[in-house]
């Protein structure tokens, strides 16, 4: 059985396709959605779900929430007697929600589509997938969460759509992206994010706002300080989720015999939280300019994340985009109905045929690179693109280097993730070194090519034009080490991408047709027609497969009125 998960912040959730439509699991409780929390008892039994989360006010020391913040870090956190990584904590929970779907319908699943925040990297993935491994499912997908909420909110509107945007913003993490719906296929156009932000921060906001209202004397630093924190954040959350329904709440916490409180107004919380909701302006922004869609021109604003419920959120969101955002998709059940819907997908589901997915390459990958500047001195670890954050995958992109230093005897390609223009603001993702022969400095060329999947694989090939030697690269989860025929089959499947957009026949024709054209052409007609063929030349160039698209189109177009006043 092939399962779908929403490994979230503050609660998980499941969901299996079932009689032609995606169904969520409830646990023990009868609650479709699971405290992502773990706690440890005196005996040593380890609690997940509602049960941590209870203990969480008495017990903070053995207990653990918003653990997905720390994925792909070295963090750990000690309960009791010991000690868990971020990705083995989070394997308790997918545990728990494997062993929901067992007791729903007698069938222990061993597959799962797990759902990520878009702008989670590398490292964040690749512990997400251990996680997975861990709690001894197979993982057949990676798959981002608002694309995950668009096909949810896809299947339920059943319809082509023009560009919407899918703003979710969760307990930890923020996703934002762009997405189209058109003849079956669900079409992601842009992502953005931040993941230190979410739900939490704005209960931290809302802490640093009322504990001096609440505690002028500093009467609860006489309680240790981790269960302070905790009851402190405890009462945010409920004087938040009160402040989502009503003007006015109180934000109260229990000390001893005392009762410390006082009251906030939604205005006062909005005040405190104006830097975290000026944060959600920016992946919005550059999600929407790095696809060259308008906000105008959005069909649909869909709020998906438990967060968004807050009136501050959704008044922003308003004022934003100067009209009310869509709150028909349940922002807690999104994402789960929508990997659910992946799986149904994978597993050939009755219902799903014609859905089909494009995704895109969340962060930019390049390769170390060095450069002189105007005084002629060697600038080193400078970050080179070679696919831009947001291209549509699968991809493959080549850029050219050349020899910085004469008579190098080799040239080594560190490979990273990232947008900082120094690769020590990046991830390392490894490294690949080339002999070549010792030679004047740049004289020495090399061909880079980057291969990309929806799943993470990225293939690198470097070339050496002067001599024909090649090497390979290929980085990939273990997870996907183990299934070499699948490896294979991907890597065959971006083997076909493998050349360059001016290699393409459709493209080899119109610039015959267009040189065609030119020649025979005169006078200000004919530097028209070199401007034509200069700008598809420049689309050529840039790889990207829309741009081509459209200027192949507009080049052809213009062209035909050439042909059509021309003299028999």
């Amino acid at each position: 059985m092939l399962i779908g998960i929403d490994l979230g912040t503050t609660n998980s959730a499941v969901a299996i396709w079932q009689d032609e439509a995606p169904q969520l699991v409830p646990n023990a409780l009868g609650e479709v959605l699971t405290p992502s929390a773990v706690s440890i008892d005196a005996d040593g039994q380890t609690l997940i779900g509602q049960a941590a989360l209870e203990r969480m006010a008495t017990h903070p020391a053995d207990t653990v929430t918003s653990f997905k913040r720390f994925m792909g870090t070295s963090r750990t956190v000690k309960l009791g007697k010991r000690t868990f990584a971020p990705d083995e904590l989070s394997a308790l929970v997918l545990m728990a929600l494997v062993s929901d779907v067992e007791a729903q319908t007698g069938t222990r699943p061993h597959e799962a589509v797990i759902t990520v925040p878009a702008y989670f990297n590398d490292r964040q993935r690749k512990a997400t997938r251990r996680a997975g491994e861990l709690a001894g499912l197979e993982v057949k997908r990676l798959i981002n969460e608002p694309t995950a909420a668009a096909l949810a909110f896809g299947l339920a509107t059943r319809g082509d759509r023009e560009p919407f945007l899918v703003f979710d913003l969760g307990g930890g993490t923020f996703d934002v992206s762009v997405v189209e719906m058109f003849d079956g296929i669900v079409e992601v156009r842009a992502s953005g994010g931040d993941n230190r932000l979410g739900g939490d921060d704005f209960n931290h906001a809302l802490i640093s706002l009322m504990e001096p209202r609440i505690d002028p004397h500093g009467l609860l630093k006489t309680i240790p300080a981790d269960r302070r924190a905790a009851q402190l954040f405890q009462a945010a959350e409920r004087t938040r989720r009160r402040l989502s329904e009503t003007d006015k709440a109180e934000f109260a916490v229990a000390l001893a015999d005392q009762r410390l409180t006082a009251q906030v107004t939604a205005d006062e919380f909005e005040q405190a939280a104006s830097d975290l909701i000026a944060r959600l302006r920016d992946p919005v922004a550059r999600a929407l300019r790095d696809c060259a869609i308008d906000a105008a021109s959005l069909s649909e604003i869909v709020m998906v994340g438990g967060s968004t419920r807050m009136p501050v959120v959704r008044r922003a969101l308003t004022r934003m985009f100067g009209r009310f955002p869509n709150a028909t998709v349940h922002p807690d059940h999104a994402v789960a109905l929508g990997a659910a819907i992946q799986a149904g997908l994978l597993s050939r589901g009755d219902g799903l045929d014609e859905i089909r997915i494009t995704d895109v390459c969340p962060f930019t990958l390049g390769v170390d690179s060095a450069q002189k500047d105007a005084r002629g001195t060697l600038l080193t670890g400078l970050f080179s693109p070679i696919i831009d954050r947001n291209t549509p995958v699968p991809v493959s992109r080549i850029e050219t280097y050349q020899t910085v230093s004469d008579n190098q005897r080799q040239l080594e390609f560190e490979i990273y993730q990232g947008e900082s223009r120094e690769v020590s603001g990046n991830i390392a993702l490894g490294k690949l070194s080339v002999p070549i022969p010792p030679r004047p400095a740049g004289e020495i060329t090399a061909d880079v090519r980057f291969s990309y999947d929806s799943s993470g694989l990225l293939e690198v090939d470097v070339t050496i034009p002067s001599s024909g030697l090649t090497r390979n690269l290929v980085i990939v989860s273990e997870d996907d080490r183990s299934d070499a025929m699948g490896l294979e089959q991907r890597r065959a499947a971006l083997a076909k991408l493998k050349f360059h957009p001016r290699e393409a026949t459709e493209n080899i024709t119109l610039m015959a047709r267009a040189e065609r054209c030119y020649e025979g052409c005169i006078g200000d007609e004919r530097q028209m027609v070199g401007r034509w063929i200069a700008d598809f030349t420049g689309a050529l160039e840039r790889q990207d497969p829309r741009q081509i698209s459209e200027g192949r189109q507009q080049l052809a177009g213009l062209l035909d009125q050439i042909d059509l006043h021309a003299p028999l």
